[in-house]
Order: C-alpha cells, then sequence, then structure tokens
C-alpha cells in the first residue's frame, strides 16, 4: 500500500524509486502524488524566494582603489521541468542555508571578477549599470544549477582611504570655481543686459508716451463721436422707450379688459352656478318635501279613500244584513199580525158588532192619552171669550174626537155607540 502527499503551490514534491526505477523520478508542485510504501522516496524542496547579501570587502578596482560593495539578490528554483530536475539533483535534501551559500559565493565571485575590470567612478556613478551587468554576467551560471535571479542591486559602495571623499572635494572644488565663474559672468551679463534694458525701456517710454498722446487726442475725438451717437442713441432709446412703454401700457390694459372680462364671466358662472344651487337648494327643501307631503297627503287620501269605500262596503253589507234581517224580522212580524188580524178578523167577523166596539173602547184611552200628551206639557189653558163659554169649547173638543177616530180607524163611533143597546144619541 501507500499514502497520498499534497504539496502547495510554493513547494515541489520529488518522488522516486519503486515504480521510477534507479534513474528515474516524479516532481509535482501544487498538486499531488502516490507513493509507495517502502520502495518510494518522497522529499519536498522549496519554491520559496531567498534573499542573499553579497559582500565584496576591499576588492581592487581597474585603477588598483580597494572598494567595499554590499548588494541585495533575490533568487529562488525554477519551475521549468528540465531545470527543476537540475536543481533538484544538486539541492535535494540540503537546508535553505546550504542553498543559499553556495548561490551566494557564486554570485559574490563574479561581483569580485566584474569590480576588477571597472574604474571606480563607473562603480560609484552608475550602480543600476554595474548590477545589470553582474546579472547578466552571473544569470547562466547560477542558471545551470536551476536558480533563477528575480533582482539584484547595489547596495552600497565605501572604501578605506578616502579616495571616495576625495573624489567629492576634488569634485566639490571644481563646481565651486564653476559657480564663481558663472556669478562673475552672470553679474557681467547682468550689467550688459540691465544697460540695454534700460536703453530700451526707455525707447519704448518715449514711443509709448507719443502713442498715449496721439491715442488720447484720437480717444477724445472717438469719445465725441461716440458721445454724439451715445446722445443720439439715448434720446432714440428714451423715445423707443416710451412708445414701447405705451405699448406696454396698451397691451397690460388689454390684459386688464380681458382679465376684467374673465372675471365677469367668471362672477356670471358663479352666479348661474349660485342660481343652480339655489334652485337644486329650493328643489331639495321645499319642492321635494312639498311633493313628498303632497305623495304622503295623496297616500294618506287614497288610504282614507280605500278605508271609507272598504268601510262603506263593510256599512253597506252590514246595513245589507241587517236590513235583510229586518226585513226577516218585519216579515215575521207582519206574518205574526197578519195571523193575529186574521184571527181577529175571523172572531169580529162572527162576534159582529160588538167585537169592533169592544176593541175601540180598548183603544180609546190610549188615544186620550196620545191627545192629551201635549196638553200635559201645558202649565195653563187660558180660554178667551168668557166663562160661559168654556162648555162650549170643551163639548166642541169632544165633538171632534168620533171623526178623528173614523179617519184614524175607519170606526164609525158614533154610530157604533148608537147601536150599543139602552144608549141614546144626543144631537
Amino acid at each position: 500500500m501507500g499514502n497520498i502527499h499534497t504539496c502547495g503551490p510554493n513547494e515541489t514534491l520529488v518522488i522516486s524509486g519503486g515504480c521510477f526505477g534507479s534513474t528515474g523520478k516524479n516532481m509535482v508542485t501544487g498538486s499531488w502524488a502516490w507513493a509507495w510504501w517502502l520502495v518510494t522516496d518522497v522529499q519536498r524542496m522549496s519554491l520559496e524566494v531567498m534573499t542573499l547579501n553579497p559582500v565584496c570587502d576591499n576588492v581592487e578596482t581597474k585603477q588598483g582603489v580597494p572598494l567595499t560593495v554590499t548588494g541585495v539578490a533575490q533568487v529562488k528554483i525554477m519551475k521549468n521541468p528540465e531545470l527543476l530536475g537540475i536543481a533538484a539533483e544538486q539541492f535535494l535534501g540540503k537546508k535553505e542555508d546550504e542553498i543559499t551559500d553556495t548561490i551566494l559565493q557564486t554570485l559574490e565571485g563574479h561581483l569580485r571578477a566584474i569590480l576588477g575590470t571597472l574604474t571606480v567612478e563607473e562603480v560609484y556613478k552608475d550602480r543600476d549599470q554595474f548590477a545589470n551587468l553582474v546579472r547578466e554576467i552571473a544569470a547562466p551560471d547560477v542558471g545551470r544549477m536551476g536558480i533563477e535571479i528575480l533582482s539584484f542591486t547595489i547596495k552600497d559602495v565605501y572604501d578605506n582611504v578616502e579616495y571616495l571623499a576625495s573624489l567629492g572635494k576634488t569634485q566639490t572644488a571644481v563646481v565651486k570655481r564653476d559657480a564663481e565663474i558663472g556669478v562673475a559672468q552672470a553679474n557681467r551679463d547682468a550689467g550688459i543686459r540691465e544697460a540695454e534694458c534700460e536703453k530700451s525701456a526707455m525707447d519704448i517710454k518715449y514711443s509709448t508716451d507719443t502713442k498715449i498722446e496721439d491715442n488720447s487726442r484720437g480717444f477724445k475725438l472717438q469719445k465725441a463721436n461716440f458721445d454724439s451717437e451715445v446722445n443720439t442713441a439715448k434720446a432714440e432709446a428714451q423715445l423707443a422707450y416710451e412708445l414701447q412703454a405705451a405699448k406696454i401700457q396698451q397691451r397690460i390694459r388689454n390684459e386688464e379688459i380681458q382679465i376684467q372680462v374673465v372675471e365677469r364671466r367668471k362672477q356670471i358662472e358663479i352666479e348661474e352656478q349660485e342660481i343652480t344651487r339655489k334652485e337644486k337648494e329650493l328643489i331639495s327643501t321645499v319642492r321635494l318635501p312639498a311633493e313628498a307631503e303632497a305623495y304622503k297627503v295623496q297616500t294618506v287620501a287614497e288610504g282614507m279613500r280605500t278605508k271609507t269605500v272598504e268601510a262603506a262596503r263593510a256599512d253597506g253589507e252590514r246595513i245589507r244584513l241587517i236590513g235583510a234581517a229586518e226585513a226577516k224580522a218585519v216579515e215575521a212580524v207582519g206574518r205574526a199580525e197578519a195571523e193575529s188580524m186574521r184571527m181577529k178578523a175571523s172572531a169580529y167577523k162572527q162576534y159582529g158588532d160588538a167585537a169592533i166596539m169592544s176593541l175601540v173602547l180598548e183603544a180609546l184611552p190610549q188615544i186620550a192619552a196620545e191627545v192629551a200628551a201635549p196638553l200635559a206639557k201645558t202649565d195653563e189653558i187660558v180660554l178667551i171669550g168668557g166663562s160661559d163659554r168654556t162648555t162650549d169649547e170643551i163639548n166642541k173638543l169632544v165633538g171632534s174626537l168620533p171623526p178623528a177616530i173614523q179617519a184614524l180607524t175607519g170606526v164609525d163611533l158614533t154610530g157604533a155607540l148608537g147601536r150599543i143597546p139602552g144608549a141614546t144619541m144626543v144631537r
């Protein structure tokens, strides 16, 4: 069996032995790989950047001046498969310090060799060119070890014999001398230039004054023309302004009239709306209530008419029923009375005048009561004509009773009384 090994992008797995034979190997960067137990060897090699600080002490230049140079280099193992295999062959199993020491010695050797071909001024004044030269010469050698130089810069250059300081003093003196000469020449040139400038300034001043006078005269003439034109333009503008103002006032008046017309129209519309509102208000407050009251009265009247008609119908039906009942009752009473009268007639026929007389005599008290009824309500009777006429008046009154009885009953009371046995007629 075996294990799975993984690695990040900053390192490489080197697997050898096993299926790869005695000379083969498998190199994996930023991935995984399978390794058999016992028969395969798994090692890791870093691909991270390594920083080197090469130092060359007291190395003589082309002029024989000893210089001390320090630099900074950034190197790393290249990822190209072929170069990565070369680096594995040379550095696999070594620590980072051992790898950097090998590369550092190579860089320092090339740095010493290059310093011997250059002057102090070339090294000191053009450090970038010096660094590029070291990188170009050292790159093939370290590349054959699978190493890539990412950057190389000169950090410091100094010496112990004060050559650089003397070179600086000489340069400083030359600079000071050139500066003093430059100042003197500048002062001279400045004086000459100042005189020339002053002369030019005076010429320019005179020319300018002349031009100013000419320009002033022309300005005044032009100003007079301008004033005339301006006054004319002002007068025209004033007239135009007044005319425009009048036109504007006229337009304003027209607009005011239009506004008044619109306001009047609006007032008329408002009044019409008010009239409509009042009509609606009268309709809602007078007409509609009146119509409602009329409808109510009409409805009540119809109800009363219907009630009256129904009541009349009910009364008519009641009266008809009562009348029918009374008619039946009267008919029954009439039949009873007729039967009674028939029986009485039969009896009267049987008994003759005696029966009739009996009936008359029975009716006389009632007749006398009916005749005397008005007299019962009389408090006092006054007979005019003297006391000797009382008997005559009473006799007349009594004498008028038989005809009245005959008229009421059809019975001749006088004849009936005369037929009574033993009765005597008094004339």
